[in-house]
């Protein structure tokens, strides 16, 4: 592989090709003659046939036309009902991003526009879809990389030199081994180490946001050394899996972070939030917005079935993890056929109102590491249908006595699915139509939903597409944006229910809410996640009904008269979907590693994997470490 460049070259004329670099795993070429970039009757399609790889021809830059000629004529071509917002020129890669509201107006028939474009401006057009809701963090992130378009270039192509310019490393005999960095035998923290003879990766990377001295993973293990980490991969965007990415960052790393588009952009919100109210707690944090801003120019997005090498004896493929919006199974082709590996992070086997199921299909896959959140022979969660009327029941029984419900949410996954399930409510008039005021990252995390509805299921897809019935543009939500609109709703509004991140009530919006409204006993409190092991949530759960806040040196103390609910769906699997899970996947995984999950979960629902499909099973502890080959 580590002349895979010449090889290519081999196969076109000579003074054809300008430059040709790496951009990750896929190659690119560059050309002056404009009439061979425009048609190379079937040159690059011939190569990417044989040598399996993707390749991709674009303009030398010192060819395309001017930016400002090149933009007015773009916007002569595209007709004016595809409202174009912003044309952002990525000067050198030769690409022209065009984001419209109406991406087919802007494509053509038949892509006549975007050819067009091609033909006239010689750039290489990509369209994209304008957030229904503008999202000041996808702005903030596509400046980042269109700021650091050259840092990105080298990046890329030195990422690209790693995965084929052979190994680094003597290979005597082959091996792969897992060290449990976090995530073992408990949720929070999620980290596992994987490491070959030739190959450094790290698979998730999270914080335990729920304790105070169990926050981080155990980096500190002898195996791990962060010059010589290769890569890390990131299931979804939740802080327990991703939260401890910029520190790695804070101290050197500078490869690459692979994850979905959508995982991007929310991964870089919660953690610009984590910073924040790490600040409004009197606390150091950890890292800082330009460790974030680091990881954003390292991160490698894939679409779900897009095959990549990412280093030369580890080849990535993500799937729907039907989780979160962008939650991925990581499916890993490890050696030339040596060995398969499926990592599921967090998932959600069952079709949710927002999201598909998890996916169940793969090339090959001899083990899988599954999660165990709601493992438990007792945990059989009730279906979308009971959960629908149970939360129609809390809110019309709030409403009647005149009292306000808190639903204390995850700014992504859980809230939208919420506000789905609200919306068809209030729109089917199921319920009187209050406000429904949405605080906390709610709101920008809502955003980036309507950026890629590609990754949501067909119904809520449709709804997007269709201005007027996009569920998260109805006037009943509101948009919370300071402290002095949060005393008013408490103190002058009538009622209401009110979306407040955090969810398992360690901070954010949410412990205000409550602090003002627990001692009613009109009010309802609704937990629609799971509550960490130590978080406030938590221990509400338990029974708890005097808590104390701190604020400096006074203590208040305050009493929980409100009505406390439990929303059992989950965007996570619950016990009867976590086994049907196992027995569906195809290929039958040979072994099965059970993790993310409290101890007797864990150990549960290895010992039932194993009665059910007679397959080798365990359940690690942080810390140890095991040998898939």
């Amino acid at each position: 592989m580590s002349d895979i460049i010449a090889e290519i070259l081999k196969y076109l004329p000579k003074d054809k090709v300008s430059d040709a670099v790496f951009e990750g795993a896929n190659i690119v070429l560059y050309t002056k003659d404009k009439s061979f970039f425009l048609n190379n009757e079937g040159l690059i399609k011939k190569i990417v046939d044989d040598i399996k790889k993707r390749v991709e021809l674009r303009p030398d830059p010192s060819i395309t036309m001017p930016k400002e000629k090149a933009e007015k004529l773009i916007k002569d071509m595209i007709p004016e009902e595809a409202e174009v917002a912003q044309i952002i020129f990525d000067e050198q890669r030769s690409r022209v991003i065009i984001e419209a509201k109406k991406p087919g107006l802007a494509i053509g028939k038949q892509g006549a526009i975007l050819r067009g474009i091609r033909e006239n401006t010689l750039w290489v057009p990509l369209i994209r879809r304008t957030p229904a809701i503008r999202s000041q963090i996808i702005e903030d992130v596509r400046s980042v990389l269109y700021l650091n378009s050259e840092y990105r270039r080298k990046f890329l192509n030195k990422t690209g030199h790693r995965i084929y310019d052979g190994w680094i490393r003597e290979k005597k005999q082959e091996w792969i081994r897992v060290s449990v960095l976090g995530g073992g035998r408990q949720v929070g923290r999620s980290c596992l180490f994987l490491q070959t003879p030739e190959s450094r990766v790290i698979l998730d990377c999270g914080v335990n946001v729920a304790s105070s001295d169990k926050m981080y993973p155990y980096l500190e293990v002898p195996e791990f050394n962060i010059k010589e980490l290769d890569a890390v991969i990131v299931t979804h965007s939740h802080l327990d899996h991703c939260g401890f990415i910029p520190y790695l960052f804070k101290f050197g790393f500078r490869g690459p972070v692979y994850c979905t588009a959508p995982t991007r952009d929310i991964m870089a919100l919660s953690l610009l939030d984590y910073v924040k109210i790490m600040h409004s707690e009197g606390k150091e944090p950890i890292f800082t917005a330009e460790d974030i801003k680091e990881m954003v120019k390292h991160t490698i997005c894939l679409d779900y079935g897009e095959v990549t090498d990412i280093t030369p004896d580890v080849r990535l493929t993500l799937y729907n993890a039907g989780h979160i919006i962008g939650s991925s199974l990581i499916h890993l082709h490890i050696g030339n056929g040596l060995h398969n590996l499926v990592y599921s992070g967090d998932m959600k086997y069952g079709r949710t109102a927002l999201l598909d199921p998890a996916n169940t299909k793969f090339p090959r896959a001899e083990t899988l590491i599954i999660e165990a959140t709601y493992g438990g022979k007792e945990n059989v969660l009730p279906n979308q249908k009971e959960a629908d009327e149970l939360l129609k029941k809390i809110i019309k029984d709030t409403i009647k006595r005149g009292g306000k419900i808190l639903m204390p949410t995850l700014g992504s996954g859980r809230s939208q699915e919420i506000m789905v399930m609200v919306e068809e409510m209030i729109r089917n008039k199921e319920i009187p139509e209050v406000p429904v005021y949405i605080d906390g990252m709610v709101w920008d995390m809502t955003a980036i939903h309507t950026a890629y509805p590609e990754y949501l299921n067909a119904t809520v897809r449709k709804q997007i597409f269709h201005q007027d019935q996009n569920p998260f543009l109805n006037p009943a939500f509101k948009r919370v944006g300071s402290q002095k609109e949060r005393m008013q709703i408490v103190e002058e509004h009538g009622p209401c229910v009110i979306m407040a991140t955090s969810g398992m009530l360690v901070g954010g919006p949410s412990v205000e809410y409550l602090k003002h409204l627990a001692d009613n006993p009109k009010n309802s409190l609704v937990f629609t996640c799971y509550q960490g092991e130590g978080s406030l949530g938590q221990r509400i759960q338990r029974g708890a009904r005097e808590i104390i806040f701190k604020s400096g040196t006074k203590q208040e103390v305050v009493e929980i008269k409100m009505e406390i609910h439990k929303l059992e769906v989950t965007g996570h699997s619950d016990r009867k979907q976590l086994m049907s899970y196992v027995y569906k996947c195809d290929p039958k995984p040979k072994r099965v590693i059970v993790m993310h999950g409290e101890s007797s979960r864990c150990l549960d629902l290895a010992s039932s994997i194993h009665k059910q499909n007679r397959i080798e099973t365990s359940a690690p502890r942080n810390l140890e470490v095991f040998r898939i080959k």
